[in-house]
């Protein structure tokens, strides 16, 4: 189960550093292009948005593997859990099905490390 939760927790934290490069650096130019539901957020909102989920990405990973103050791992998936309920949330009132799915799979894999590293393998 350890092995499993790491490769979630890297692939995780990978998504969300790549998430929130694209909602932050890449802004303008996903909003004009590809992301058209980005015109709906402000560059602030979305600046917010991008570094929760920077810093997020990191804690699934950084404090586990340092083992300096580990339990903020499962708190890092458990507010990008919630992010992602959020940003599903969002997606539902814009009826976007597809990003809803991407977000509620981004969640739950975010849920199993908070339950994971909370209770079947906590990192001591």
């Amino acid at each position: 189960m350890n092995l499993a939760l790491w490769v979630v927790q890297i692939l995780l934290a990978l998504a969300f550093i790549v998430l929130a490069y694209s909602h932050t650096i890449r802004y303008d130019e996903n909003r004009q292009t590809k992301i058209v539901w980005l015109n709906a957020v402000p560059r602030r909102g979305m600046f917010v948005i991008g570094t929760l989920e920077l810093l997020g990405g990191i804690g699934l990973v950084l404090p586990a593997a340092t083992r300096l103050v580990p339990v903020l791992t499962p708190i890092a998936a458990t507010c990008l859990a919630a992010l992602m309920v959020l940003a599903a949330i969002f997606h539902a009132t814009r009826r976007e099905y597809p990003n809803i799915v991407f977000n509620a799979v981004l969640g739950l894999l975010a849920a199993f490390v908070a339950y994971g590293r909370f209770v079947l393998e906590p990192i001591t």
